[in-house]
């Protein structure tokens, strides 16, 4: 979230040299902008880590305000789909000056920087310092904040580790995965936030009792690095408007502008996935839309023209588009505050669309479907075009917005909607895609 953080002021003076940074991070809207992932001050004795104005990732430490330390990746990570593995691990003791600072990113060493400015030997670094306040996803309480997911972030006070601490390759999959740390001696001022408890997000479960203070409004999030689901995606352009919370947000700003579809950052091609949309804001144009479009087409298409499987229900007459073809599948027409429910069954090639808990037609049973006939095999995104109005888009994590669903309906297996989610269906995340699609 974009006004959220999370901080602890040391009561005791930790190893002012030597310290390990770990954390699993999904980025969100704010590509392009300074992103702090921690800080600690002072302003002039501070340390931070942060994604840049050009997304790359850049280490900075300042000492009686001049910089001692300053190195900055070449690569860009700007993929809001992906969780990356960040560990930075820093000892000024090392003989060789690369040696002081290592950059990893799921599992794989960092060595291409376009700035490389190590601290001297024997520096000490601004951290682990008494009193001296330490931010996660933040530089100070009012300024660049992080904006997407964390998850697993860990201190270590007196160690340099590498990153098979934390994470490790699935055997299978040959994918870079979290592992549960575990003969850690995390030092002084070392924690590792889990955010499992919905109640106490800054609960340190290090077993130091480093518990940090939570601030702004922040959510816990189903969104995890071993678990992926589908947001957004502010990745493709599409004007006047903007992303929020997560990028499951859309709002936009400009009535007169049909602009073209944002897809998901997810796409599947069999299964049976379910989400569920607010129509949290109504603007002066009727035309907004939520529905689904190919991966192929959804940044470009313009739903009315002559394409296959576009399937748009708009706001002002609850009727689809596909090609030239239209129909009325939505019962009544959407108010500001109505939930809008899609169900999309790829292993028939088929669509339903439902209104604060009614389905037109069944998808459990395949009776009656909004549409029928999307190309077997294609990969297909949920899709909206938003113009003067805002979406929340609900893709199982159990918000609309800033604000939990009232009560969670049925066969959510795992994931959290409003209503009763149809037999059969699932969210749209990569477990279910690999185990149902």
């Amino acid at each position: 979230m974009a006004n959220s953080y999370l901080n602890r002021t040391p009561s005791s003076t930790g190893n002012d040299k030597i310290a390990t940074f770990s954390a699993w991070v999904k980025r969100g809207s704010s590509l392009g902008s300074q992103n702090n992932l921690f800080t600690s001050f002072p302003a002039n004795e501070r340390t931070q880590l942060f994604f840049t104005g050009s997304d790359t990732l850049q280490l900075q430490s300042y000492s009686s305000g001049s910089a001692t330390m300053n190195v900055k990746t070449n690569r860009a990570f700007r993929d809001v789909n992906a969780w990356y593995h960040i560990v930075v691990a820093m000892d000024s003791t090392q003989a060789t000056a690369s040696d002081r600072v290592k950059f990893y990113v799921n599992g794989v060493q960092e060595t291409s920087f376009a700035v490389a400015t190590y601290i001297n030997q024997n520096t000490t670094l601004s951290f682990n310092t008494a009193s001296r306040p330490f931010y996660i996803g933040t530089y100070d309480t009012s300024q660049l904040f992080f904006d997407g997911y964390m998850s697993h972030v860990s201190w270590v006070d007196g160690q340099a580790l590498a990153p098979t601490v934390f994470g490790e390759t699935d055997s299978t999959s040959g994918i870079w995965k979290f592992k549960q740390p575990s003969g850690v001696t995390w030092g002084t001022n070392g924690f590792h936030l889990k955010f499992e408890n919905s109640g106490n997000l800054g609960l340190d479960s290090s077993g130091n009792s480093n518990t940090f203070s939570v601030n702004g409004n922040g959510k816990q999030a189903l969104d995890t690095p071993s678990n992926v689901y589908a947001t957004m995606n502010p990745s493709v352009p599409t004007s006047s408007l903007a992303f929020s919370n997560g990028n499951n947000t859309l709002t936009g700003s400009n009535a007169s502008n049909y602009g073209s579809n944002n897809p998901s950052t997810l796409g599947a091609s069999a299964g049976k996935y379910y989400v569920e949309v607010k129509y949290k804001t109504a603007g002066s144009n009727v035309y907004p839309s939520v529905g689904i479009a190919p991966a192929s087409l959804a940044p470009t298409v313009n739903p009315t023209g002559s394409v296959t499987d576009v399937c748009l229900v708009t706001m002002e007459n609850n009727m689809y588009y596909e090609g030239s073809n239209t129909g009325s599948y939505l019962g009544s027409t959407p108010s500001a505050g109505d939930i809008i429910q899609i169900a999309l069954d790829l292993d028939n090639q088929k669509i339903f669309f439902g209104l604060n808990g009614t389905f037109v037609g069944n998808p459990a049973t395949g009776s009656t479907p909004a549409f029928s006939g999307i190309t077997a095999g294609e990969t297909i995104c949920f899709s909206s075009r938003t113009l003067d109005n805002v979406f929340e888009w609900n893709f199982g994590n159990g918000y609309f917005g800033t604000t939990a669903i009232t009560s969670a309906g049925s066969n959510g297996n795992g994931s959290l909607f409003e209503y009763d989610v149809p037999s059969g269906y699932y969210a749209l995340n990569t477990k279910n895609i690999n185990t149902y699609g």
